[in-house]
C-alpha cells in the first residue's frame, strides 16, 4: 500500500532559500557588472612636455593606480601626430564607488606625490600640457568588461559615434548589443578592446569604442569583411538603426612601452 509523503513546511523553506541562493549566484556569475572608463586626452606643445607626462604616467601615475586596484591602464600615442600632440589615456573602473574613491585619494599616496613631482608642481609658466579632456563611460551590457590584447605589436583604432539626439544614440547601442553587430565585429575580425556610452564628456550624445589589430593592413583586411559580411548588410538595413550616427571620429594609436593594454 503507497503512502504519500508530506514535506516538512520548514525542509521546503530551507530548499526554496537554496535554489534562490543558487541562482542568485549563478546570475551574478553570468552577468559581469559594467565596468565605467576614464578617457584622458592631453593635449601637448612640444616634444618636452610629452617626454613629462608620459613619465609620469609611467613612474607615478600608473603605479598608484595599480595599488589603488585599477589595472590595465593604457596609455597611447598617435600613430601620425598632428601640430598639437595628443595623448590619450584609458582607465578602467570596476564601478562608480572605486571611481569615487580614486578621484579622493590619487593625490595624497606620497610616493604618487614623490614620483609626480615635476608633473604635479609644473610651475605656471611651464605647464606639464596644454589642457586635458577628459570624458567617463559606462560599458555596455554585451561587452562588460574591458578586453586587453595580448602583448604583441598591434595598432589600435578609437572611434566615436556621434548621434544627432539621445534617443538615437540609445538606438545605435542597441544595435552594438541586442543587435549583435558587436559579434559581427568579432566574426570579422575587429578585435574589441572597449565599448562605452558616453556619460559626461564632449561631442554628446555619443558612445566611443576600442578595437586593435595586429597591424593597419590587417586592420583594413578585417574593415573591408566587415562590410562585406551578409549579417551586416541586414542589421544596417532595418529601419530601426537607420539615422543612428551623425558623424564617425576616428583616430589610430600605438601603445607606449609601458602602457597595460
Amino acid at each position: 500500500m503507497s503512502q504519500t509523503r508530506t514535506l516538512n513546511p520548514r525542509h521546503l523553506g530551507q530548499m526554496i532559500l537554496v535554489l534562490l541562493f543558487s541562482f542568485i549566484v549563478l546570475s551574478t556569475q553570468a552577468k559581469p557588472k559594467q565596468e565605467y572608463y576614464e578617457l584622458r586626452t592631453y593635449t601637448l606643445t612640444s616634444p618636452e612636455q610629452r617626454q613629462g607626462v608620459e613619465a609620469y604616467w609611467q613612474n607615478a601615475a600608473i603605479p598608484a593606480l595599480n595599488k589603488m586596484g585599477i589595472k590595465n591602464v593604457g596609455v597611447f600615442r598617435e600613430m601620425e601626430p598632428g601640430e598639437t600632440p595628443k595623448l590619450y589615456v584609458l582607465i578602467p573602473y570596476k564601478s562608480l564607488q572605486q571611481f569615487e574613491a580614486v578621484q579622493s585619494k590619487f593625490f595624497l599616496e606620497p610616493a604618487h606625490q614623490k614620483a609626480g613631482d615635476t608633473y604635479i608642481n609644473a610651475p605656471f609658466k611651464q605647464p606639464a600640457y596644454q589642457r586635458i579632456e577628459s570624458s567617463l563611460m559606462k560599458a555596455f551590457t554585451h561587452l562588460p568588461e574591458l578586453e586587453v590584447p595580448a602583448k604583441k605589436d598591434r595598432i589600435f583604432e578609437l572611434r566615436v559615434y556621434e548621434s544627432h539626439s539621445e534617443k538615437f544614440a540609445k538606438q545605435k547601442i542597441k544595435m552594438f548589443n541586442e543587435g549583435g553587430e558587436i559579434e559581427i565585429f568579432r566574426k570579422t575580425g575587429l578585435q574589441p578592446v572597449f565599448f562605452g556610452e558616453t556619460l559626461v564628456g564632449t561631442q554628446m550624445p555619443n558612445l566611443t569604442y576600442m578595437i586593435t589589430a595586429p597591424s593597419m593592413e590587417a586592420h583594413k583586411q578585417h574593415w573591408k569583411q566587415f562590410g562585406q559580411s551578409p549579417e551586416w548588410k541586414e542589421l544596417s538595413s532595418l529601419p530601426e538603426y537607420a539615422d543612428t550616427v551623425s558623424e564617425i571620429t576616428s583616430v589610430f594609436l600605438v601603445p607606449t612601452s609601458f602602457s597595460q593594454i
